[in-house]
């Protein structure tokens, strides 16, 4: 079965609320999705968010991308995924975030011709049903995120990241020990805290010393994601394990933080390392050198990407430290039946392929120039 054509899209959906990060304020979810024929008339899809600040890609960057690609690789074969990638990579050096789109595109396609659902492809499915990592930050106050974290805790969730950073560290260190304080009292919940590179190493250290005595269970990239040193001066100040995430764009950068104690672990984005199978690839070698794993959505992605990710984290062999996903922050999603997030968790979908039914009404609905 060969590659037919692979048409490049872009959707810009409104979400519930406006996030608020360390140097953005996403309003909007700015998606670019690929639709993959194969000359059977199997259908798959991917997709992927705009995240210019975390891979250097734009809409229009990513859409320009896979459209200078896709003549390149239609007409080979569907079923060698890896052949495929290499010769994108033979004809554009990074974008990373537009290969990632043709490689999720490919494994639904796949799974969908074999009839068998992708984490099969992965290597088999360890996990059926996956917490989801929910979000605490409404930028309203202490007392505002704690009565947002105790609500989502009342409604099953079991794993909280506090979005911090924009504030005085001391300040968000105070807000974080509230949060702790408040969700502890019922279970053993994961708490982490993410600073999108907010701080300077000092900032980021006196943060973790007004910690160190929380159950917070991990600190996300506290500083710049060059700044390797920083992290590894963090994470030597730290109760704390310090965890990757906008430093992380390859196995290479994995193994230089590993080798200098900058990271306890790594968060895996699709948009980062290029699509599903190098994130298993780091998330196996993340096992071998007994690092923490997170997977995550970029905010915000679509049911796609979500699909994409469940996948993952019912095939790799560990996700200890949660799963971030962002469909469930859109007002409106392109799946004809939308992914339940009820009770603070997600099932593993088992259909061939992704296991969902893109809906391409929506999709030409929410279609933006590219």
């Amino acid at each position: 079965m060969k590659i037919k054509r692979i048409e490049t899209l872009a959707v810009s959906l409104p979400m519930v609320k406006p996030l608020k990060m360390a140097f953005e304020e996403v309003k909007s979810a700015e998606n670019v999705l690929v639709r993959l024929e194969t000359g059977d008339g199997v259908v798959g899809w991917g997709g992927a968010a705009a995240a210019p600040t975390m891979t250097g890609e734009t809409v229009a960057s990513m859409a320009a991308a896979i459209r200078y690609l896709a003549p390149k690789l239609e007409g080979m074969p569907l079923d060698d995924i890896a052949a495929v990638m290499k010769r994108a990579g033979n004809y554009l050096y990074g974008n990373s975030s537009a290969k990632s789109v043709i490689e999720i595109a490919l494994h639904d396609a796949l799974g969908r011709s074999r009839g068998k659902p992708v984490h099969d492809l992965l290597g088999g499915k360890r996990r059926e049903r996956v917490p989801i990592l929910r979000m605490v930050g409404t930028g309203n106050g202490t007392a505002a995120d704690v009565a947002e974290a105790k609500r989502a805790q009342a409604d099953g969730h079991v794993a909280f990241k506090i979005k911090v950073g924009v504030a005085d560290p001391r300040e968000d260190a105070e807000r974080t020990r509230a949060i702790c304080e408040a969700l502890t009292g019922s279970g053993s919940p994961l708490i982490c805290a993410d600073a999108n590179q907010g701080w300077t190493p000092e900032q980021a250290i006196t943060y973790v010393r007004g910690v160190t005595d929380t159950s917070l269970a991990y600190f996300e990239q506290p500083v710049a994601a060059h700044d390797i040193e920083g992290m590894a001066k963090v994470a030597r100040a730290s109760r704390v394990k310090i965890g990757c995430d906008e430093g992380l764009h390859s196995l290479d950068d994995l193994k230089r933080h590993y080798e200098a104690g900058a990271a306890g672990g790594f968060s895996l984005k699709t948009i980062k390392l290029g699509g599903m199978q190098p994130v298993m690839d780091a998330g196996l070698l993340c096992e071998k050198l007994g690092m923490k794993v997170n997977l995550a959505s970029k905010m915000a992605e679509t049911g796609i990407n979500t699909a994409a990710l469940l996948h993952l984290a019912a095939a790799l062999p560990a996700v200890d430290w949660g799963v971030g996903f962002s469909s469930q922050y859109l007002v409106d999603d392109i799946l004809m039946t939308p992914l339940s997030f009820a009770g603070g968790h997600v099932s593993v979908p088992q259909a061939p392929g992704l296991g969902i039914e893109v809906d391409e009404a929506k999709v030409r609905r929410y279609a933006r120039e590219a």
